[in-house]
């Protein structure tokens, strides 16, 4: 069951969704710099975007990691959801920096599914 192109997508440090997860994340801790946050908005913008950072060098060291994709995708969804769970909502530049890095991660979490997948059964397939 090989594929053509299957191979170039296994190897690591390649996919672009992976490294945007990455840049995401960074982005998400460098913006508490220059956003007025109080304190339940700056721990969550650091603590899920290292989440998100790390979760994007983990796929992109581990390519066929299907876990890691969805990683992105739950981290994006938490992210979205945290100016109303942590109570920051009224801090528009904080819910709103989280927000649009929380639907990007969504976002290149679900791009990535379909390689990751393809990575694990061709890694799955070698195994055997």
């Amino acid at each position: 069951m090989a594929r053509g192109s299957g191979e170039s997508t296994a190897r690591p440090w390649t996919r672009w969704q992976d490294w945007g997860a990455v840049v995401l994340g960074v982005y998400l801790i460098l913006a508490t710099l220059w956003t007025t946050t109080g304190p339940a908005a700056l721990t969550a913008m650091i603590v899920l975007g290292a989440l998100l950072g790390i979760s994007g060098v983990w796929s992109l060291v581990m390519p066929g990691s299907i876990t890691s994709e969805y990683a992105h995708v739950v981290l994006g969804i938490l992210l979205v959801i945290s100016p109303w769970a942590f109570g920051y909502a009224a801090s528009v530049g904080a819910a709103w920096t989280t927000w649009v890095v929380g639907v990007l991660a969504v976002i290149v979490g679900v791009a990535a599914l379909p390689e990751a997948n393809s990575a694990h059964r061709s890694g799955m397939a070698r195994q055997h």
